[in-house]
Formats: structure tokens, C-alpha cells, sequence
């Protein structure tokens, strides 16, 4: 789900200041943050899962068109590509340290990234079928940075942030389990077990809320983001 970590910047600028600006700014100061560093130890995690290094000073910004694209992408080719792209993202922001409203980069990436995938999934199917298949959609670059330049999909976006403010969602990392029970990003594996197990005992799930809020399709939700085959590769 979308979440603005700085609501207030100027969206018409490519970024505002760098992120280590803004923590500073943030927790009052460098002892300030210091604490909280040592409190969240995001670089530890962030090793244990495999990722060597954050960029400090990467480029703060509005985040509403990164918002925006992810969900458009969602919704024009199924939730595994915007998954991935929003993989893509997380590298281009906290590890290259763009920005996420530099809408050219964006565009650019954005092609790249689910090009790269339809290209894929293409000769998978060629290759078990053993015969051409019709041409996948090819995004346009233009197309995207025009997408981004207008206003397509805002209304979604705001209407997903007053919902989750609703909820009590006030930071993130957060995790929204039927669309009632909300786990914090740093519980540990066994908070989710438990919650699993309790749906596992009932035998039904409760459908998505953000579906509707966001104007994503039963047919794109239903199909989800991972399938069996890429969760086993």
C-alpha cells in the first residue's frame, strides 16, 4: 500500500534533500539519531537479508508518482510485475540513491524492468509450447513519462493513505493481514505464523479492502503477486 513518509514536500521538485538530511532533521539532531540507529539497527537487518548497503544520501522527494506507477503497472499487467518493479525500485532508491519523483529516471527504469520481464515470460512460453506465441506488450518510455506528468490513479492513492490513517497506520514497514490485522514490520516470524495459523483453523480468508480503494480488478488480485513456480526458483 502506498505511505508518504514526508507528506508535505513540494511535489514539482525532483527531490527536496537528501535522506540523511532529513533524519537529522527528523530525530532532532545527530545524538538523536544515533539512538534511533542503534534502536532499529536497519543496517543489521539489512545484512541478515542480503542487502550490503543502504545510501545514506540518497534523494528525498514527494513520492506520490512512484505511488502512482506502481499501482498503474499493477493494474495494466498483473500484481508479479509490479512486485518485481517495485523490487527494481527499492534498488534505484535506497541502494543507487535516486529519487522517486525524477519521472524521466523513473520512466526509464520502469521500461526496462517490465520489458525485460514480458521478454521473459515470452520464450518461457514459446519454449514450452514449442511455437511462436503473439507479441507481449512492449511499454513505451514515452508512454510511461507521459503517465507520470499527469494525474491518473491520485485519487486511489489519496483515498488508500485516509483509509490506512483510519487503520492507525502511522509509519511503516507495516503489514496488513485481511485487511484488519496489522503486524509491525519488525515482528519476527513467529507473530506471522500464529496469524496464519489462525486463518489455517478457520479454513477461509477474508478478502482485500485496498482492492476496491485502489480500482485493482478481482481478476489481477485473485491471480496474486507470487505464483508457486517463482516462489520455488
Amino acid at each position: 500500500m502506498p505511505y508518504f513518509l514526508e507528506p508535505e514536500y513540494d511535489e514539482s521538485q525532483p527531490y527536496i534533500e537528501s535522506n540523511r538530511t532529513r533524519l537529522l532533521k527528523k530525530w532532532g539532531g545527530k545524538d538523536g539519531w544515533e539512538r534511533q540507529k542503534q534502536h532499529h539497527d536497519l543496517k543489521g537487518r539489512g545484512l541478515s537479508a542480503g542487502i550490503p548497503y543502504f545510501n545514506l544520501d540518497r534523494l528525498a522527494s514527494n513520492t506520490m508518482a512512484s505511488h502512482r506507477l506502481i499501482q498503474y503497472i499493477g493494474k495494466r499487467f498483473g500484481l508479479h510485475i509490479s512486485e518485481a518493479l517495485y523490487d527494481s525500485l527499492n534498488t534505484y532508491y535506497f541502494v543507487d540513491g535516486h529519487s522517486l519523483n525524477d519521472k524521466p529516471r523513473l520512466a526509464r527504469v520502469t521500461t526496462e524492468t517490465v520489458n525485460s520481464i514480458l521478454n521473459k515470460q515470452q520464450q518461457q512460453q514459446q519454449q514450452q509450447q514449442h511455437a511462436t506465441t503473439d507479441d507481449q506488450e512492449i511499454v513505451i518510455e514515452e508512454e510511461i513519462l507521459s503517465f507520470l506528468n499527469g494525474n491518473e490513479g491520485r485519487v486511489e492513492i489519496d483515498n488508500a493513505l485516509r483509509t490506512l490513517q483510519k487503520l492507525g497506520v502511522h509509519g511503516i514497514p507495516k503489514f496488513i493481514i485481511e485487511g484488519t490485522t496489522i503486524v509491525d514490520g519488525a515482528a519476527g516470524p513467529e507473530t506471522f505464523v500464529n496469524v496464519f495459523r489462525e486463518i489455517e483453523k478457520r479454513g477461509s480468508v477474508r478478502g482485500p479492502i485496498f482492492s476496491d480503494i485502489l480500482g485493482v480488478s478481482e481478476d489481477v488480485w485473485m491471480k496474486g503477486s507470487h505464483t508457486r513456480e517463482s516462489l520455488c526458483q
